[in-house]
């Protein structure tokens, strides 16, 4: 796996991403005990870098990543979206 960093930090991230869309019971969408399978293949393939979304699967993607990481959270960066009615709310205060 190839690595750089993330901006100007000295944060060492994987050129790769896994991202977290297809994470949840959508019709179109990987299962959790699948998912789960995947997120831990990359994270052998030297992916530490995962992108996400409160919005994935109405928030079930997150879920599952967490529990996935279980035991790896200080190897992984996990970058995080917010949107949807709830997070634009909280953004008027």
């Amino acid at each position: 796996m190839e690595y750089t960093t993330l901006g100007s930090t000295d944060l060492k991230i994987s050129k790769l991403c896994l991202g977290g869309m297809s994470f949840g019971t959508s019709q179109w969408m990987a299962g959790r005990e699948e998912s789960i399978k995947i997120i831990k293949k990359a994270i052998d393939y030297g992916i530490n870098f995962i992108d996400t979304a409160n919005i994935y699967s109405y928030g079930e993607s997150e879920k599952i990543i967490g529990e996935a990481i279980s035991g790896y959270r200080d190897d992984l960066v996990i970058s995080t979206k917010g949107a949807g009615k709830n997070v634009r709310f909280l953004l008027r205060f």
